[in-house]
């Protein structure tokens, strides 16, 4: 398959939500239907095995939508794993909108609004049947914290860990994504 030129940042808009406004549910939705065919059991209830309230700023976490010309095409979130750790999660490209290098640009704005909010470190699960997540976390410089070599089905779920680099002192740090 052809990869697609993605668009311009500008005509992408990040927008901060929170799991109840509309625009994720295509996010929830294909996020659960993608890991049901390649698990072979309903994965909605593991979407669901987090309290929504978790990926909020008041509990130290967030979620993301990429927006293209106001429809969704791409999101993730974070959640607070321990006081130095942000765990990502539910990252997501609309299954229209693959191959556009979304997703990179999702964990990006994921681990620059992480390190804004204090976390020093990333840590991620991704399942064994998902080889286009453990190749993108390699490719962004995630450290994987298993065997490399071993065969994906005798580990389980992928662990990887990338430490942020220190972020500028509080009332320096200009840039602000958009919000809804």
């Amino acid at each position: 398959m052809k990869a697609v030129t993605p668009p311009p940042p500008s005509e992408l808009t990040v927008v901060h939500v929170p799991v109840s406004d509309a625009r994720v549910e295509p996010l929830l939705r294909e996020l659960g239907d993608e890991y049901s065919v390649r698990y072979g059991k309903d994965a909605h209830a593991e979407l669901a095995c987090y309290p929504d309230e978790e990926f909020t700023a008041p509990l130290g976490g967030l979620l993301l939508l990429l927006l293209e010309h106001g429809e969704p095409v791409a999101g993730g979130a974070f959640r607070r794993y321990d006081e130095t750790t942000a765990e990502l999660k539910r990252i997501w490209t609309h299954s229209a909108h693959r191959r556009r290098g979304l997703a990179r640009r999702v964990v990006s704005e994921l681990e620059r609004e992480a390190g804004a909010r204090g976390y020093r470190r990333i840590y991620l699960t991704t399942g064994p049947r998902q080889p286009e997540a453990r190749g993108l976390y390699l490719a962004t410089g995630y450290t994987p914290l298993f065997d490399t070599a071993a065969d994906p089905e005798t580990i389980g779920p992928l662990p990887f860990e990338k430490r942020l680099p220190a972020q500028p002192p509080s009332g320096t740090h200009t840039r602000k994504a958009a919000t809804a």
